[in-house]
């Protein structure tokens, strides 16, 4: 089967994939995360059996396996993935990581040694120098 089409929508707390999957069961279809952050969605469309009489005479629709992978972004939580088939299009949703916590200055309060405080313009010679990292 060729190239299975897809579209790829960013919510505020979702990744959701879109793929249309006309005269498929939710059970010829696999949803799969490989490598940590590929996901991977494939299966088989299989021809009809003919019947006694009948022969084609022309035949269009696609037949055989077909795989999408889609690398996934960092903030993808691939333990959060949910799959629904309704009406022959397949969704797919990716919850997204909470963001992570903003780092917080982080203060030195040891006075750096050699430095020599008499030459600067404020403060006295008992000025403690801090660094915000």
């Amino acid at each position: 089967m060729a190239a299975t089409l897809a579209d790829v929508k960013e919510y505020p707390n979702s990744y959701t994939f879109i793929v249309d999957m006309p005269g498929l069961r939710s059970g010829d279809i696999k949803v799969q995360v490989e490598d940590g952050n590929v996901l991977v969605i494939s299966g088989e469309r299989k021809r009809e059996e003919e019947k006694e009489g009948a022969k084609y005479v022309r035949m269009e629709r696609r037949v055989g396996k077909f795989m999408r992978k889609f690398v996934l972004p960092e903030n993808a939580n691939t333990d959060k993935i949910s799959a629904v088939c309704q009406d022959g299009v397949l969704t797919v949703t990716v919850e997204k990581l909470p963001p992570p916590e903003p780092k917080k200055p982080k203060t030195i309060e040891e006075p750096l040694s050699g430095f020599d405080l008499g030459s600067m313009a404020w403060g006295d010679e008992n000025t403690d120098l801090f660094i915000t990292v």
